[in-house]
């Protein structure tokens, strides 16, 4: 009997060391973590991680903040509020399509990180790291929406998936000249790029012990997502840390965005809080998310001026649009992939193929060009902006739709596309070359479809655009 007990308690401390092995203890910034077995073999999750201190108090209106230390072993199986914002109406198609609305908490204590690593602990893997930002017209969205919950998919291929926070709207786009006073580099606003350029260099720091490769860090998101990858591509404080870039539903070159001035923005932000007699930083930094909210809708109503939160150009962060810095050659000097959806909120085929053009005539690296063309299953709504993210992510389980066989194939090859993308600098990887770059010789874009069998993946140089299909909001 002595001996069974022995034998037993050998069996169960080998399997503890073996679960240990496989869901080390990390020491990164700010202490000791461990992560969560995901359903996937292999593949550990770490949620919520802090990469910068909570932008909160007198932090508010601040560039990030090193991160505030803790004891012992913080256990990264919850995910980070979300940050500060107005919720999508359930009733809405959005709203209805992602079945968000309400179902996390929405702080000012946002700044957080989430990572699926097939790899925790093993520092000499190197593995291919992929950095997403959500998108939102730069009010709305968090990383981890139904979505976007692509983790195991793409740590399954080798890649590291890495989904940021950053804060939104009011908090992380608001200009006054009272802030840009403060601030240690004369500027306002851009709060929200600050934040994803935290990250991406915590990311850089600390991706090791993931085993990720510092060297080797794509960057990509969608809609306002993509305009953040265009601006930390375009930021002279992050573009050397980015191997390779995807800007899904982003545009390309435009004169038709001429950019919001840091000035321009200061005098909007500095009329808001005149009106409201709020003349101190303290004042400001006193008032609610709900206040400031209301204020900025009572304001527009009262003036017939909108107060816009988005990047302004303020020379520090950004020192000017993508398209200037890009046709100055000063963008980061990478691969690129970019494209947009047959439905998407406008046509966006000849800032595409005109950034893909550019591109080809500055630079060795190559720029791969799409269109994804699928009507969603399920409704008339067709190819519509964001529609992709299902596929992207590989995430249909949490969606309503009747996907088909020929969905899920292409949701494969698009991961297979992306991961490669992250991988290799090359949606192809390393096997047959069926994708290529677009150039003024050959102007073509990978077209992504599928019918209800099969996936049709072809190159054209015809794409399609067939308009918005029905009312966004």
């Amino acid at each position: 009997m002595k001996k069974l007990s022995f034998f037993l308690l050998i069996i169960m401390a080998l399997a503890l060391a073996s679960c240990g092995d496989s869901n080390p203890v990390l020491t990164i910034e700010g202490g000791s973590i461990t992560g969560v077995q995901t359903p996937t073999e292999g593949v550990i999750a770490f949620k919520g991680i802090p990469f910068a201190a909570p932008p909160v108090g007198d932090l508010r209106w601040k560039e990030p903040q090193p991160v505030v230390p803790w004891d012992g072993v913080r256990v990264a199986d919850t995910y980070g509020d979300a940050a500060s914002q107005v919720t999508w109406d359930p009733e809405s198609f959005y709203g209805r399509e992602w079945r968000a609305s309400g179902s996390v908490p929405f702080t000012e204590d946002c700044l957080y990180l989430n990572i699926w690593t097939p790899a925790a602990g093993k520092t000499g893997k190197k593995l291919p790291v992929a950095m997403w930002i959500h998108g939102g017209g730069y009010r709305e969205g968090f990383s981890y929406e139904p979505e976007m919950d692509g983790g195991e998919a793409w740590a399954s291929r080798g890649v590291i998936l890495v989904q940021v926070t950053y804060r939104l709207g009011v908090m992380g786009f608001f200009s006054h000249p009272l802030l840009a006073a403060e601030s240690p580099h004369g500027v306002s606003g851009n709060y929200g790029l600050m934040d994803q350029i935290a990250a991406l260099k915590w990311i850089h720091n600390n991706i090791e012990q993931f085993g990720g490769d510092p060297g080797n860090i794509t960057i990509f998101g969608q809609s306002a997502g993509a305009g953040s990858v265009q601006s930390l591509c375009a930021s002279p404080l992050s573009r050397d840390i980015i191997s390779s870039a995807i800007i899904m539903s982003g545009g390309g070159l435009s004169d038709l965005r001429p950019g919001i001035m840091m000035d321009t923005a200061q005098v909007a932000g500095k009329n808001l809080m005149d009106h409201f007699e709020k003349t101190t930083l303290e004042d400001m930094r006193a008032l609610s998310f709900d206040e400031l909210t209301k204020m900025s809708g009572e304001y527009a109503a009262a003036t017939n001026k909108r107060v816009w939160w988005s990047p302004v150009v303020d020379n520090y962060v950004l020192t000017g649009t993508f398209t200037n810095v890009a046709r100055a050659g000063e963008i980061a000097d990478i691969p690129y992939m970019i494209g947009f959806t047959a439905n998407d909120l406008n046509d966006m085929t000849k800032p595409v193929a005109d950034f893909c053009a550019l591109r080809a005539e500055k630079s060795q690296k190559p720029a791969y060009a799409y269109l994804f063309a699928r009507p969603l299953p399920g409704d008339d709504a067709g190819a519509f902006h964001s529609a992709d993210l299902w596929y992207v992510f590989n995430s249909f389980k949490h969606s309503w739709r009747p996907f088909t066989a020929g969905d899920e194939e292409l949701s494969n090859k698009i991961v297979d596309y992306w991961t490669n993308f992250a991988r290799h600098g090359n949606p192809n990887g390393l096997g047959e070359q069926t994708w290529s770059p677009y150039t003024s010789q050959v102007p073509q874009f990978m077209l992504l479809d599928a019918d209800e069998d099969k996936a049709v993946c072809i190159m054209t140089d015809s794409p399609e655009y067939k308009g918005n299909t029905f009312s966004w909001f």
